[in-house]
């Protein structure tokens, strides 16, 4: 089975060589540039299977090159960030990221992430992780077929979506949130939940994760579909 490519961009010398020897210990491919233009350009030529954007980089700041790459390919993107409070996270997430993680991050945490990330998607998860996921919607426990909500078709054979006939694209991450609320429509669904279930996290993570990508689902099936229960989560309509 060939090794997980991953593009790295940070433009820390330090933290670009440490991680990057880190990430080939376990197993992982690594490109590591230090700076976005440089980055933009390994991705166009290399097509790695990840790629980890700091979000301050020079040339082409972090969250400019997620959208860049993001109107080209669906291939996982985490975003690195210095502060867990930072509106640079919203912004990532917003361009298209899957995922972030606060620096200065432990080796093995960001390892955990990254094959976490690698799971949902379907990819390798190096060789002490797990291997190929099933199809997404033997992940979300959606059942096959073809549901109906409205003008939205989800065709969780397929993997396809459409609403009022036209196709509908979506990140694979966009597409597990669908099919998880898919699976349950009318069922109120908590962030911790979605953060399990769609994410991976067997632990607690941050719910702006959930947040901002329900807000980008809504864009693309519709900003009615998805409900907000207040101090509950979110629930599709049926």
């Amino acid at each position: 089975m060939a090794e997980t490519h991953v593009l790295f961009v940070e433009d820390d010398d330090v933290i670009r060589e440490a991680t990057q020897l880190a990430l080939e210990r376990v197993g992982f491919t690594v490109t590591a540039m230090p700076d976005g233009l440089q980055g933009l350009e390994s991705f166009r030529s290399d097509r790695p299977d990840i790629a980890l954007l700091d979000v301050m980089v020079p040339g082409l700041d972090g969250v400019s090159l997620c959208r860049r790459i993001r109107d080209e390919s669906t291939v996982p993107v985490i975003m690195l960030s210095a502060r867990a409070d930072s509106i640079d996270v919203v912004l990532g997430l917003e361009a298209g990221a899957d995922d972030y993680v606060t620096k200065p991050f432990d080796g093995a945490v960001l390892v955990a992430r990254i094959r976490a990330v690698l799971r949902r998607f379907g990819h390798a998860a190096g060789p002490d992780g797990a291997g190929p996921a099933g199809t997404e919607a033997e992940c979300s426990g959606a059942l096959g077929g073809v549901l109906v909500f409205g003008d939205l078709e989800v065709d969780t054979d397929g993997m396809e979506v459409r609403r009022a006939g036209e196709q509908v694209a979506l990140t694979p991450t966009e597409m597990r949130l669908l099919l998880e609320f898919s699976s349950a429509p009318g069922t109120v669904l908590s962030r911790d939940r979605l953060l399990e279930r769609v994410w991976d996290y067997g632990w607690g993570g941050d719910t702006r994760v959930v947040d901002v990508h329900v807000q980008r689902l809504r864009t693309k099936i519709g900003q009615d579909r998805i409900d907000t229960v207040r101090g509950f989560g979110y629930k599709l309509r049926g």
